[in-house]
């Protein structure tokens, strides 16, 4: 019967005095010994991870609600107001939908643009585009993680009005080629055909007016200050 051996890093062992038995018990001592201070590494880490992301996933999330409650009455705020404006013969001509308004150090703008859309057409398009992808990984050698598919799919991303954006689709185009298929041909056939209708985007600007009498452009994303 051998003498439990334990492994101590500081430790001075005459390995030459031990027998086969034994160093195959110390060593088996050492292999466990490092496995528990892997895992024990391992937990502190994922742990560590599940905290930073924990915290930074409430707070984004929160901010996102309040970045589009402050859209929404944005939106509700000046809509009401163009009708005030236009009562009152504040604007530069019928159908102005462009526009500012400000106090004495805050301006908010509005400027609307008509930009090309599509009819309902291309919601049936996009269904069926998600289906082929998701048939085409499948035999894809990379599968999901093909760059071809993660570009399709991400130019299917809706725009804050839940509207494909024209000019993703028209990427979408560009892949025909390389697909070299019938039924996605198909697809982007059914996209164009779909591409007829002219919508109105409109986006909101906020500035403030600095020091130096300039204004300056307030930025609710944190990506762009």
């Amino acid at each position: 019967m051998f003498y439990h051996l334990k492994f101590q890093i500081m430790e001075k062992i005459d390995l030459t005095k031990m027998s086969a038995s034994e160093l195959e018990e110390l060593l088996k001592q050492k292999k466990e010994q490092e496995r528990a201070e892997l895992l024990k590494n391992r937990d502190a880490y994922e742990s560590l991870r599940a905290q930073v992301v924990g915290r930074i996933k409430k707070r984004a999330r929160s901010v996102a609600m309040e970045v589009k409650a402050l859209y929404d009455e944005t939106r509700n705020e000046t809509t009401a107001f163009y009708e005030v404006m236009r009562e009152y013969g504040q604007l530069r001509c019928e159908g102005q939908m462009s526009y500012a308004i400000s106090d004495a150090d805050f301006k908010i703008e509005v400027r609307s643009n008509r930009v090309k859309g599509f009819d309902e057409r291309a919601d049936v398009a996009a269904a069926k585009l998600v289906e082929f992808l998701r048939t085409w990984i499948k035999e894809a050698e990379k599968g999901s993680a093909d760059p071809m598919y993660q570009l399709a799919m991400s130019l299917l991303e809706r725009n804050k009005y839940g509207d494909l954006d024209y000019k993703s689709i028209s990427k979408l185009y560009e892949l025909e080629d390389r697909f070299n298929s019938e039924e996605y041909s198909d697809i982007m056939k059914l996209f164009r055909e779909s591409n007829v209708v002219i919508k109105t985007a409109v986006n909101y600007y906020f500035y403030d007016l600095t020091d130096m009498g300039v204004w300056q452009k307030v930025e609710p994303s944190f990506n762009r200050m």
